[in-house]
């Protein structure tokens, strides 16, 4: 099994740091009227998660030459739509799950109605962050920053995902209605930070392909991945509830492959998106890195 290099989990480490203090100075404050809401939205984001999406978002950034500053901006927003889907996706009209990140849930902790405001208000500073600053050298490239997280979030991408999720509850699907769910319900967003870091800087349109090809690749091994965790890993190492998709009749790719060829897949996954960065060099060691990571993670 390949070793994660102390290197880059130094810089993974820096990256996290630096997205919770941006995160922190970006939410509002606890005590701003309406507390209750604000408080509920820095529970909701604070101190919890991997922060995946900033770590590809800052990987992709290096290959396109972009200021920390920028891909700061850009990082927070992806976070910020992620754990609002995070926060819609536990109440019980959803998945009705009771932990996450190792906490109560936002609707556990305060109620439905403000795990709902929660959502929708961190939904709304995530677009308001990419239009308050100059994330690109060219103004239509940043409105086409808004347009690419629109996308990834919308009914197109992430929301779209979770209705076909919901549809598909004690239903057999094929690994390819597999991955059309999984495209658009994990994968988009994925996708969407790694483009997003990208537009913070300068590629030509054979890098924005390429690093196009290794978001959707590595946006499908996080979730195989997730799938396996969720069958073979405990709830006090996973932060949330292990095993709950089993027990809702909702399919994974362990319960439509089995466990051994899920793992398959997720290495499968992993080698397509390393070839899809041959043609980047040196400047894509740390998307490589994180390929590793996402793929060889252990919770």
């Amino acid at each position: 099994m390949k070793i994660i290099e102390s290197d880059f989990q130094a810089w993974m480490g820096d990256i996290q740091a630096r997205t919770e203090a941006a995160l922190a100075r970006l939410l509002p404050p606890a005590h701003m009227a309406p507390a209750r809401l604000h408080e509920a939205m820095r529970y909701a984001t604070l101190e919890g998660g991997k922060r995946v999406r900033p770590l590809l978002a800052f990987a992709a950034g290096e290959v396109a030459a972009a200021s920390p500053e920028r891909l700061e901006m850009a990082s927070c927003a992806v976070e910020l739509i992620h754990a609002y889907s995070l926060v819609h996706d536990d109440l019980p009209c959803m998945d009705n799950d009771v932990l996450r990140r190792g906490k109560p849930t936002v609707h556990v902790e305060y109620d439905e109605a403000t795990a709902l405001l929660v959502g929708d208000a961190l939904q709304s500073l995530a677009f308001q962050l990419l239009s308050d600053q100059r994330l690109a050298d060219d103004a239509r490239v940043q409105l086409d920053m808004v347009r690419t997280l629109a996308l990834a979030a919308g009914s197109r991408g992430m929301a779209g995902g979770q209705q076909i999720d919901l549809e598909s509850t004690g239903k057999t699907l094929t690994l390819p209605e597999l991955e059309v769910m999984h495209i658009h319900k994990t994968g988009a967003l994925i996708r969407g930070a790694v483009a997003l870091g990208a537009a913070c800087g300068r590629v030509d349109p054979g890098q924005k392909n390429a690093l196009d090809r290794y978001g959707k690749a590595i946006g499908l091994a996080f979730q195989v991945v997730d799938d396996v965790l969720d069958y073979d890993a405990s709830t006090s190492t996973l932060g949330k509830t292990a095993g709950k998709d089993s027990r809702q009749g909702k399919p994974t790719y362990v319960s439509t492959l089995g466990l051994a060829r899920a793992r398959e897949l997720a290495g499968e996954l992993r080698g397509e998106a390393l070839a899809a960065l041959e043609c980047l060099g040196e400047r894509a060691r740390r998307l490589r890195q994180l390929a590793d990571f996402i793929v060889l993670r252990k919770f």
